[in-house]
C-alpha cells in the first residue's frame, strides 16, 4: 500500500486516470517485490476525462479513493470520513510504504504506529521548501510548515525503513534512527531514449535565444513567475530572448497576465500539459537553455530531463537541485535579477553552454533506468521481509499472551 498526494479521476467505467500525477508504468515498479499494489490517493468522479489523461490503475494496480478536497478548508469538511477511508486501506499484514510529505501519509503514519504497526517511507520533498510563503500564501502556512516539518522529522526517526530521492540534502535535514535500513534512490528513471548520444556544441546566437521551463502550474512553487520577470529584465537590457513552458494549472491566467503586464507577453508561449516521452523531448532539444526557477523541489525530474538532452541550465538553490548543478548555475529563489544575471552569462558564452552541456549529460547518466532499478528494488525487497518477519513476531507473541 502505497500513500500519495497526486489528484486522480475515476470514470464511470471505473478505470483511474491521471494528468500530471504518476500513471500506470510509475505504480509497476513495486510489483518487482510485492504481489500487488493499492495507491491510497484522493480521487474524483468525472463523467470523462481529456484526451491528456493517463490510466493509473491494471494489472496488478488498483486505487484506493479516498474523499476528494483541495486545501485546509475543504479537507475540514471531509476529515473524518478521510481518517475513517485511511484507516480502512491497509491491514496488519500490509507493506505501508508513505510518499512524505503528505497529509494522507501522516494520517496513516499516526494509525500504524497508535497499533504497533511499522511503515516505511519514500522522502520526496522538503516541506520547509513546499511550504515557503512564496510557495502557499494561507495564512496558516507558517503552522502547517512547522507541524509537518515535525512529523517529518519523527517519521524518520520511527519509520521500519527509509528511502530519499536524493543523495545528502534531505538525509541531512531528516536523519534517521541509527542502524534502520535506508536507500537513496531517485524517483526518476530516464529510459535510453531520453539520452541524446552527445552534448551540444554552441555558437554565438544568430536570432531569438529560447529558453524553456517546465512543470506543474497549479501552486506558485514552480517560481514562473520569477522567470517572468527575469525575461523582463533581459529584454529591457537589449537582449532577444523568448520562453517556452511545458505545464499548465490554475495558474496559468495569472501567469499570463503578468507576462502581459510585464510586456514580455509576445515572447512566451504556455504550451500547456504534453505528453510524456518524445512531445517534450521535442521542445527540450528546439531550446538553448532550460531554466528551472522552483520555489520547492525533492529532485525535480524535468531537470533531469533537460539535462539528459544535454541542455545547459540555470536553476534555484532548492532542495536536492545543488546534487544536480554546479554551484556557478544556482541562484536563490524569488531572485529575478540574480536568474538574470545567471541566464545572461551562461547564453554570452557559447563555450561555457558547451561546458555545461556535457557536464549535465554526464550527471543526468546517473538516473538511467538500468542504474535506478536495481537499488529500488534491493529496498523494496528488503522491506517485504522486514514485513513478513515483523509479521511473524507479531504471531509469537500473540500465541504466548493466548497461552
Amino acid at each position: 500500500m502505497v500513500t500519495v498526494e497526486a489528484r486522480f479521476s475515476r470514470t464511470p467505467d471505473g478505470a483511474v486516470w491521471s494528468v500530471e500525477g504518476p500513471s500506470y508504468s510509475f505504480w509497476t515498479r513495486y510489483l518487482s517485490a510485492f504481489d500487488q499494489v493499492r495507491i491510497v490517493a484522493r480521487v474524483q468522479n468525472t463523467p470523462e476525462v481529456g484526451d491528456d489523461a493517463r490510466r493509473v490503475d491494471g494489472p496488478g494496480v488498483e486505487v484506493w479513493g479516498i474523499p476528494y478536497y483541495l486545501g485546509p478548508r475543504e479537507y475540514l469538511t471531509v476529515r473524518r470520513a478521510v481518517h475513517r477511508s485511511v484507516a480502512a486501506a491497509a491491514g496488519p499484514h500490509d507493506a505501508v510504504i508513505l510518499r512524505v510529505p503528505s497529509l494522507i501519509g501522516t494520517i496513516m503514519a499516526g494509525l500504524r504506529e497508535r497499533n504497533s504497526l511499522p511503515y516505511a517511507l519514500e522522502v520526496v520533498g522538503d516541506p520547509v521548501d513546499v511550504l515557503s510563503p512564496k510557495a502557499v500564501s494561507h495564512p496558516l502556512n507558517p503552522l502547517f510548515r512547522r507541524w509537518y516539518t515535525s512529523r517529518m522529522k519523527q517519521q524518520c526517526l520511527r519509520a521500519a525503513a527509509v528511502s530519499y530521492v536524493t543523495q545528502r540534502s534531505l538525509q541531512a535535514r531528516y536523519p534517521t534512527r541509527p542502524g534502520m535500513p535506508t536507500s537513496a534512490y531517485s524517483s526518476i528513471d530516464l529510459p535510453t531514449d531520453a539520452f541524446v548520444s552527445a552534448a551540444r556544441v554552441f555558437r554565438p546566437a544568430a536570432g531569438r535565444t529560447v529558453l524553456i521551463s517546465v512543470g506543474s502550474l497549479a501552486r506558485p512553487h514552480k517560481g514562473i513567475d520569477t522567470l517572468l520577470e527575469a525575461l523582463a529584465l533581459l529584454t529591457r537590457a537589449g537582449s532577444d530572448v523568448g520562453l517556452v513552458h511545458v505545464g499548465d494549472g490554475l495558474f496559468r491566467p495569472q501567469l499570463e497576465q503578468l507576462a502581459a503586464r510585464l510586456r514580455v507577453g509576445d515572447q512566451v508561449r504556455f504550451l500547456g500539459t504534453l505528453p510524456s516521452g518524445e512531445p517534450i523531448r521535442r521542445q527540450l532539444d528546439a531550446a538553448d537553455l532550460f531554466v528551472h526557477p522552483s520555489r520547492a523541489e525533492g529532485l525535480p525530474r524535468a531537470l533531469i530531463e533537460g539535462m539528459a538532452r544535454g541542455l545547459p541550465a540555470v536553476a534555484t538553490r532548492v532542495g536536492g537541485i545543488p546534487e544536480l548543478l554546479s554551484d556557478e548555475d544556482l541562484v536563490p529563489p524569488d531572485d529575478p535579477p540574480a536568474l538574470a544575471k545567471a541566464i545572461t552569462r551562461m547564453l554570452r558564452d557559447p563555450k561555457l553552454m558547451a561546458g555545461a552541456s556535457a557536464r549535465n549529460l554526464t550527471q543526468a547518466r546517473q538516473y538511467a533506468a538500468d542504474l535506478l532499478a536495481p537499488r529500488r528494488d534491493d529496498f523494496y525487497r528488503a522491506l517485504r521481509s522486514s514485513v513478513a518477519d515483523s509479521a511473524q513476531t507479531r504471531a509469537v507473541e500473540s500465541a504466548q499472551g493466548a497461552s
